[in-house]
């Protein structure tokens, strides 16, 4: 009796640990499918959105963008609800609540997806942490005096840009990139191929 609850309990887990890792992939196989504007109407307006609310958080403050989104949102759902109830009452249907169907999706999370989440996360500020240490301390000397140039580059980036405008020009070349990567893709990898070769020539010399 003990060994088939102990079986099913770890039929169970494994089952929890199968649906989260296959939730992580579908989640990071929507991002890819973004990036590369596998559907552009999606793409578009994620990148729209994105830009957007980045410009309006180099405008604006954080409380207040994050304020005008929310009112935004419920303008739109309350706009909607009341013109569907409206529907509703003029052709005397009975179709029930719009959001319905989102209001019965399941989107909360299991304790296994916040264990592994948290793992994953435990894992990467432990590397973190050590790789720190191990610059900081000068544990090697050429690693650490790599670290000190890229800050020393840092400094004059810090000065002509600020934070978020690090972050708008990443979302940009985050979407523009792989686009423009396909629809040139023999100069771009033609023209990589010459820089790799003139920089093994240089490095030979």
């Amino acid at each position: 009796m003990a060994d088939s609850t102990s079986s099913s309990s770890s039929d169970s887990s494994s089952h929890n640990n199968v649906s989260t890792s296959s939730s992580l992939r579908d989640l990071s196989h929507s991002a890819l499918e973004l990036v590369h504007w596998k559907e552009p109407k999606k793409s578009a307006v994620a990148f729209g959105l994105s830009l957007l609310v980045l410009v309006s958080v180099a405008t604006l403050s954080v409380i207040s963008v994050v304020s005008y989104l929310l009112l935004t949102c419920l303008c739109i759902t309350i706009t909607f609800r009341v013109y569907k109830s409206v529907i509703q009452a003029v052709q005397k249907s009975d179709e029930g609540h719009p959001f319905r169907s989102l209001l019965d999706r399941d989107i909360s999370l299991s304790s296994e997806t916040v264990r592994q989440l948290a793992d994953q996360s435990l894992a990467h500020l432990n590397w973190f942490s050590n790789q720190t240490r191990r610059l900081l301390l000068v544990e090697d000397l050429v690693d650490s005096l790599k670290l000190a140039a890229v800050m020393w580059l840092m400094t004059y980036i810090g000065s002509i840009f600020n934070g978020v405008t690090i972050l708008i020009l990443a979302d940009v070349i985050f979407f523009t990139t792989p686009l423009i990567y396909q629809k040139k893709k023999t100069q771009i990898d033609h023209f990589m191929e010459v820089i790799r070769c003139r920089v093994e020539a240089t490095l030979q010399k």
